[in-house]
């Protein structure tokens, strides 16, 4: 009897330590996928934006969309510059960027004079740029920077949650959020809720005004 009972308690033991190791391995790949990705994220992204930010400074040149083609500006979800690169899938979205969607419907860009300038972003690990976009409220700006130009949107419409298959948000003129005739829109997009992907988050602006970068790009007063 007493063998038997040291043979279970035995049994018990290395179970415990197994469910031990296995919490321990859970939380190293939490800090791994909420922490540390972030970190070799915002690494990446801020060389990648310092060398547009150097061909920039280099005089004219022809748009380079493999480095980037600017930064998206948005205080109410932090404030933090968000390079803008072309693509949305995990190779390019995983170094810390924001990417225009190239597939299933083409993005325009904000230079066009009509079309929906549409990106797509982490909300956790790798950068988490969009993490908080549930904060933006209609009215607040987003803000685009090109080398010459800075582009200020205003948010009108959101859509809290819908599913991943939903492409009509990404249309030249998105019906669902209420617009129906051509313009000059801006839509982000992202997994929700947070820490899933189950569905997306949408956020819809407009583009209210551009303004001609200085020699000092001096930030617009949405910026300041």
């Amino acid at each position: 009897m007493a063998r038997a009972r040291n043979r279970i308690a035995g049994i018990i033991s290395v179970f415990g330590e197994l469910l031990i190791t296995a919490g321990l391995v859970l939380g190293l790949f939490v800090v791994y996928s909420l922490w540390w990705t972030n970190v070799l994220a915002d690494r990446a992204a801020d060389q990648d934006g310092a060398q547009v930010r150097d061909r920039w400074a280099g005089g004219p040149g022809a748009l380079d969309t493999k480095d980037g083609i600017g930064f998206l500006h948005v205080p109410a979800m932090g404030g933090d510059e968000i390079l803008v690169k072309q693509g949305t899938t995990g190779a390019v979205l995983n170094n810390g960027v924001a990417g225009y969607y190239t597939e299933p419907i083409k993005s325009a860009l904000p230079q066009d004079k009509k079309g929906n300038f549409t990106l797509a972003a982490h909300r956790d690990g790798h950068g988490a740029k969009f993490h908080n976009i549930h904060k933006l409220k209609t009215g607040d700006a987003i803000v685009f920077e090109s080398k010459d130009t800075w582009y200020v949107y205003k948010v009108y419409n959101s859509l809290p949650q819908t599913t991943k298959y939903n492409v009509d948000v990404l249309q030249p003129v998105p019906k669902e959020s209420g617009r129906t005739k051509p313009g000059r829109y801006i839509t982000l997009t992202t997994c929700t809720p947070m820490y899933t992907s189950d569905y997306r988050y949408i956020v819809w602006g407009e583009l209210v005004r551009t303004e001609k970068v200085d020699r000092d790009r001096t930030l617009p007063a949405e910026l300041r």
